[in-house]
């Protein structure tokens, strides 16, 4: 079986802001659903799936806020022009046949990986999203086709094991390890106070996890100042 599943939340947003606001005669809004549907029949030629889901978020606290009351804390609320967008878009989409799948108390990042844990051998998975946090769920069944814009134009850069070595030195599983020390500023995590991601992506690679980290803070070679800092952030990056 072949699995095209897509980020719904991120693909739309691409969408919408890199159209236009285009409506219909009577006002009705329609850029982010035009620039989704181009960009998912793309997606279906490049991918020839036998199965396709599209992963949405639902309007709701996640089991992240109840253990971070800050998560995602800051971020601006959708442009009601693209609000308009979503029902009608989802509508289209079940409509067409594909299956529209949320939940509440998940965000669509949580059905990505659900969906694609579920491969058996022979299968493959495709997972279409902006987002590089899915880029810990690249295994040897699963691709992550993540979109990216390059010089005004949305492009698509695939990623297995080997492009996740090559660009970052270290495994798919590693990459939230990574995130757990540099932080996310569009989710509102931490992470270590004055660890970027070429510092935190340093450290993962040396020592491959942050357990492994502070169970080894004393004796680990690194610089003082260093050791300072992630002692100074342990919670914080545990939590993230």
């Amino acid at each position: 079986m072949r699995l095209l599943v897509i980020d719904g939340n991120s693909i739309i947003n691409r969408a919408f802001y890199g159209i236009k606001l285009l409506s219909t005669k009577d006002g009705k809004y329609t850029n982010g659903i035009y620039g989704f549907m181009n960009i998912f029949h793309k997606l279906l030629d490049d991918c020839r799936p036998d199965r396709v889901a599209i992963a949405f978020d639902v309007k709701k606290p996640t089991f992240r806020h109840e253990m971070y009351s800050e998560y995602k804390a800051g971020r601006h609320a959708m442009p009601e022009e693209l609000k308009q967008q979503m029902p009608v878009l989802k509508e289209l989409l079940t409509l067409m046949g594909y299956k529209v799948v949320e939940k509440a108390g998940w965000e669509a990042d949580d059905i990505l990986g659900t969906l694609s844990v579920q491969m058996k051998d022979g299968d493959k998975c495709f997972i279409a999203t902006g987002d590089r946090d899915s880029l810990q769920l690249v295994s040897d069944a699963t691709t992550v086709l993540l979109a990216s814009t390059k010089m005004g134009r949305t492009q698509t850069i695939p990623y297995d094991k080997a492009k996740i070595r090559e660009d970052y030195g270290v495994e798919p599983w590693q990459m939230i390890e990574i995130k757990a020390l540099q932080g996310d500023s569009s989710d509102n995590i931490p992470g270590v106070a004055g660890v970027g991601p070429k510092t935190a992506g340093d450290l993962i690679q040396r020592f491959g996890s942050v357990e492994n980290i502070y169970n080894n803070i004393d004796t680990l070679d690194i610089k003082d100042k260093l050791r300072e800092k992630l002692i100074n952030s342990k919670d914080s990056a545990m939590l993230s």
